[in-house]
């Protein structure tokens, strides 16, 4: 992957950025910013845009590898939240927010940029394109607070399936705009979301299952060598296929969560090893951002922005009017769903690649947008759990350990 000659740049590179890394935490803990935005920050000074000390190497092979592993652990780590407890106790409020945060951002966007003019087909893939989220970023901020409660868990349960509503919300609109265009791929492409999401979650509880068989493999190393080797392996398996990498991790970490004895352990030792992964994720993303598409955006971008803001909030605090979660829930829960990236990009790049006739309205939009939900969307979601901390106690509160796993089973790890 290297040459001999560059490996001495390599080594200063990394241990420049994971000091780098540490000194975002300590700036983290005393100013209004939590780390995920200050990395950014870093990323882009340290990036081609800044001051470009990064070797382009970091960015061209690192970059999309680092970015399949960050999101598969964050996938296994959010998927504990997906268990018949946790759905019990949070699951009507969970579905109820997420279906009208999606509803919510996906309808206004359509509404917003048809009323300004813009081209039918690059308004319903914008439309599609503004339900998906950024899980990472809403993790690690609560994961860097320390706080647990009701409110954090469904939050983290929005974040692990609303992705999969998108993906889906996705699939038909890009059909629409097949079926307007008469390209004759309307079918094939409502069929290719379905696909892609039942196999992702098929894939992942095949490869959640040899995690809960070995289940009594004693705790330590092996514990963590066994989980890190079955995620990177259902990654590897899910991009081969055209799965969805986050969606198979979520489906695993639910799997061994809900069926497995010591269903703690391997939670307990991915910990170890995601901060200084998603560390050097969250770094490059930052030097990756193309800082110049914020002045490309225009006016299409700024109403993108604005109308997936608002519909975002309204739809969360609707949806969670409906699914009886209490009024700081109805309140605030909206302003924490802001913060899109991968997926996002993901979707853009297809819908680009689909219908290149209109590549020039959709890329500069959502990676210009991205740049803006990545920033300040780590700012507000912070505040917002701040101050639900602060005056509704019942719902956020201080976790000096890992929140246990709600399973409805005693654990003997």
């Amino acid at each position: 992957m290297f040459e001999i000659a560059e490996i001495p740049t390599v080594l200063l590179s990394l241990g420049g950025m994971f000091l780098l890394g540490l000194l975002a935490d300590i700036a983290g803990r005393h100013t209004p910013l939590p780390r995920v935005t200050l990395l950014l920050l870093a990323g882009i000074l340290i990036g081609p845009y800044g001051l470009a000390l990064l070797p382009e190497v970091f960015l061209e092979r690192w970059f999309p590898l680092l970015t399949h592993i960050a999101l598969a652990l964050v996938g296994f780590m959010l998927g504990r939240e997906i268990t018949y407890y946790a759905l019990r106790e949070n699951g009507r409020a969970v579905l109820w927010l997420t279906a009208g945060k999606v509803a919510g951002a996906t309808i206004t966007v359509a509404i917003l940029l048809f009323a300004i003019g813009v081209e039918p087909a690059a308004v319903l893939l914008l439309a599609g394109i503004a339900a998906a989220t950024a899980p990472a970023a809403m993790l690690d901020v609560v994961k860097e607070m320390k706080v647990k409660g009701r409110f954090t868990d469904i939050l983290l349960g929005i974040v692990a399936i609303d992705d999969a509503l998108g993906l889906l919300i996705f699939s038909f609109l890009l059909a629409a705009v097949g079926a307007v265009n008469g390209d004759g791929g309307a079918a094939g492409a409502i069929l290719s979301g379905l696909t892609e999401i039942s196999g992702s979650i098929l894939l992942g509880l095949l490869m959640g299952l040899p995690l809960v068989f070995t289940d009594q493999i004693r705790s330590g190393e092996s514990t963590q060598a066994k989980v890190l080797g079955m995620i990177l392996l259902s990654t590897g398996i899910s991009i081969w296929l055209d799965l969805s990498p986050i969606l198979v991790a979520i489906t695993m970490g639910s799997t061994v969560a809900s069926l497995a004895r010591h269903y703690k352990r391997p939670f307990k030792r991915l910990d170890d090893i995601e901060w200084p992964v998603l560390l050097l994720f969250f770094l490059l993303a930052g030097a990756s951002l193309e800082v110049g598409k914020l002045v490309a955006v225009g006016w299409i971008g700024a109403a993108y922005i604005i109308a997936r803001m608002v519909g975002s909030y309204g739809g969360a605090s609707i949806g969670a009017r409906l699914g009886g979660a209490e009024p700081a829930v109805q309140r605030w829960m909206g302003l924490c769903l802001f913060p899109q990236a991968g997926v996002a990009l993901g979707m853009a790049l297809f819908a680009a690649q689909r219908f290149p006739e209109i590549k020039d309205i959709i890329l500069p939009v959502v990676i210009g947008s991205t740049i803006m939900f990545e920033i300040i969307g780590p700012v507000i979601t912070r505040r917002v759990l701040r101050h639900v901390k602060a005056t509704e106690p019942g719902l956020v509160k201080d976790a000096r350990k890992h929140r246990p796993i709600k399973t409805g089973r005693r654990s003997k790890s």
